[in-house]
């Protein structure tokens, strides 16, 4: 069980701030409404307006995109997987924050974490109402996210939001709207920023980049995820299928399989999945479930993600098939 950490150093260090938009920087008509705005309006530096750095501590803002994070891309990931090299290999920068919409904050975590696992801490966080609602929940979070990013001993990729510590593996959006909208599943929270004061109940991530991404870095190798589930059908894997027969310049290199229970398959879509693996596409199945796992039996012959979501086998998977597994 790691300690409770204390205080931050006396010694000047940076914290660097990389914005990409999102909710957190998002502007509505009127200060009471907090669906219908516009993201991605705000930029990073007007974010950090107003937030106190912790002691010992100076900021440095960048921006690195400007999107609703709902359309994030392959090619912003990379961006962000380079600033944040740059950044954290200078001595004097303790960490990295990241502001995020919470659409695809666990995907962009997920592929950061995948692609690094870095020594010091890289922080994403974000805002369930925009910058320009009455009681704006983005200042509290961007300001707990500097604060892990400052804590010493902290390293890898989490979330920050609502004042819990998440991991990049374990994080997950579970509600549309509600200000703590993300939970860690059955392993829980990292830990909890209270009152500018990191407490961490499990480690903080480590280990090695599971893949070394190779430069230059073309398109991604397309994978698309498709949905079991009562009166399921294969037409659409099929349709994958005939477009790279077809020698389409994008066709579809992976498949996942967002699947029910313990991995199973509605009987017409396994079989439309055991013909894209025949057809050379690389198959995957992800438990449609929150939590849990997936448990293989040695009758399975499709591969299984384990305890992945769907959308974050989608990324194991790209990256797989990008030849840049170690």
């Amino acid at each position: 069980m790691a300690n409770q950490s204390g205080s931050l150093t006396d010694t000047l260090r940076r914290v660097i701030v990389l914005g990409t938009g999102g909710t957190i920087a998002g502007r509505a008509a009127r200060p009471g409404d907090n669906i219908g705005y516009s993201a991605a309006e705000v930029g990073v530096a007007e974010l950090l307006a107003g937030i106190d750095a912790p002691a010992g501590v100076t900021l440095h803002a960048e921006q690195v995109a400007q999107v609703d994070s709902k359309d994030m891309e392959f090619t912003i990931w990379l961006a962000l997987a380079l600033r944040c090299e740059h950044w954290l290999a200078m001595d004097d920068v303790a960490g990295v924050v990241i502001t995020h919409g919470t659409d695809t904050l666990e995907e962009t975590a997920f592929f950061l974490q995948s692609v690094m696992a870095p020594g010091k801490p890289v922080v994403l966080t974000c805002a369930m109402r925009p910058a320009s609602a009455l009681s704006p929940d983005g200042p509290q979070n961007v300001r707990d996210a500097i604060v892990v990013a400052a804590t010493p001993g902290a390293r890898g990729v989490v979330a920050v939001c609502a004042g819990t510590i998440h991991t990049a593996l374990d994080v997950r959006k579970v509600h549309p709207y509600r200000l703590d909208p993300f939970s860690s599943g059955d392993a829980g929270a990292l830990g909890y920023v209270e009152e500018g004061l990191v407490r961490p109940v499990r480690d903080w991530p480590g280990g090695e980049p599971t893949v070394v991404l190779k430069s230059p870095i073309g398109a991604p190798p397309r994978v698309e995820i498709v949905t079991s589930h009562a009166g399921a059908r294969g037409a659409v894997v099929d349709a994958l299928v005939r477009e790279r027969q077809a020698g389409a310049p994008d066709a579809v290199q992976g498949l996942v399989l967002a699947a029910t229970g313990n991995g199973t398959l509605h009987h017409d879509l396994e079989a439309a999945a055991m013909r894209a693996q025949e057809a050379g596409i690389v198959v995957l199945r992800a438990t449609r479930c929150g939590d849990g796992r997936i448990l293989p039996k040695p009758s399975d012959a499709l591969r299984d993600a384990g305890g992945l979501s769907p959308v974050k086998a989608r990324i194991s998977l790209m990256l797989e098939l990008l030849g840049t597994v170690r």
